[in-house]
């Protein structure tokens, strides 16, 4: 093995080495999840070089500077505030989603009036429509951190694979009984998952258009799903009040989470695919073991359903969102609730990075330790159903009922 370059990943901390593999070209990771501004960097790099072989003596002083180039990057002030820059009249019927690309150069809008369209964030040009599904397009995704193709599932039963650069379709994924209503790519882009109202997931293989697997279990919707960080698993969540996690090569069933007494609204994976957090319509939040299925701990307070739940990008604090017009920040570890987020007057139905979006036509900043509302954002005349961070957590853009979507820098 040879070692050719790295990369730095901000979010969450980690060094990616890229190097040679008997003439292929390979990544590995190394996860700085907990490293802080207090973290010893000639410490911090001794423990790395005694784990990783590619790191060698003369390559030191390099990997040094990345982790102190890491920690800069943790100091920087986190005080964005954000104002409007851009409406644009997005659609002809209400919006559905919105999704950024990695750069956040450019960002996504799904609708009910069956189109996809990609828009220029600087400029809020549109540069693409994407035209062919035959019933809302509900489901939309880059496939970060590539950005060059984009999946769209729609009511019409179907999804579509289209080239970001271009807006061709490339394929369309035909095998669904009913509605999709989610769908991933996972971490290589090789794959997409699918989530139905027929009661199943599938995989698709992105190179060829083919299905590879249908992953039944579950016995009524699946409203959720989530590819671990290294796309061995996926893990879906369904109406019939339970989760599964699935091996992606086998498309075998691993585990079933049970434990939920009403529906569940979002499933997802912390970073290093430890643990699962589950949201439900039973007013509660759970986190879960993702090495053997069972119960850690349950999250409650909401006093009604819970909405939306996501870890952080370290794995540390997870967010739930709920109708009661609160959302609430939970330790990962003690599963404490550190704060919570009070002040929508309406049910919040997206959280992120404690973004809140909520029926009172608003989204909302808050800071995470003091729950303290940081910015109210406001101009949209209707509900949000949708809203995002780019990666650089510099933009936001919040879509509504209202048929529009906002650009906020």
């Amino acid at each position: 093995m040879r070692l050719k370059r790295f990369l730095l990943r901000y979010y969450p901390p980690g060094i990616i080495l890229e190097y040679d593999k008997a003439g292929l070209l390979r990544t590995k990771s190394i996860d700085l999840l907990d490293l802080t501004l207090e973290t010893n960097p000639d410490e911090l790099l001794k423990e790395i070089m005694q784990s990783e072989p590619l790191i060698t003596e003369s390559r030191a002083e390099q990997v040094k500077k990345l982790i102190i180039r890491l920690q800069q990057k943790q100091n920087q002030e986190d005080n964005n505030s954000f104002a409007f820059s851009k409406e644009l009249k997005a659609h002809i019927l209400p919006l559905t989603n919105v999704a950024f690309d990695k750069s956040g150069s450019r960002f996504l809008t799904g609708s009910y009036d069956r189109t996809c369209r990609i828009w220029d964030t600087a400029s809020g040009t549109e540069l693409h429509s994407l035209e062919g599904h035959r019933n809302v397009v509900y489901a939309i995704a880059f496939n970060n951190p590539f950005g060059d193709k984009i999946a769209t599932g729609s009511f019409d039963k179907t999804c579509k694979l289209w080239c970001a650069e271009t807006g061709k379709c490339f394929y369309t994924f035909r095998g669904h009984m009913a509605e999709i209503v989610c769908l991933s790519f996972n971490p290589r882009s090789t794959l997409v998952a699918t989530g139905s109202m027929d009661a199943t997931a599938k995989l698709w293989d992105v190179a060829t258009g083919w299905e590879v697997a249908t992953l039944a279990g579950h016995t009524a919707e699946v409203l959720s799903l989530c590819f671990n960080s290294v796309g061995s698993q996926l893990v879906t969540g369904s109406f019939d009040h339970t989760v599964i996690i699935w091996d992606v090569a086998s498309g075998r069933r691993v585990s079933t989470l049970m434990g939920h007494q009403a529906e569940i609204s979002n499933v997802q994976f912390n970073w290093d695919c430890s643990l699962i957090v589950t949201g439900s319509m039973d007013k509660t939040g759970k986190v879960w073991d993702a090495s053997n299925g069972n119960c850690v701990a349950t999250l409650v307070g909401h006093k009604e359903e819970v909405l939306d739940v996501c870890f952080d990008l370290r794995g540390q604090l997870i967010a739930t969102a709920s109708a009661d017009g609160t959302a609430r920040v939970f330790s990962a570890s003690t599963h404490e609730c550190l704060t919570t987020l009070e002040g929508h007057e309406g049910e919040i139905s997206k959280g992120s990075r404690v973004l809140t979006a909520s029926s009172d036509k608003t989204a909302r900043l808050w800071d995470v330790q003091s729950g303290v509302c940081l910015q109210v954002l406001e101009g949209h005349t209707d509900e949000i159903f949708s809203c995002a961070f780019n990666y650089e957590g510099d933009t936001i853009i919040t879509g509504s009922k209202d048929n529009t979507c906002r650009i906020w820098c």
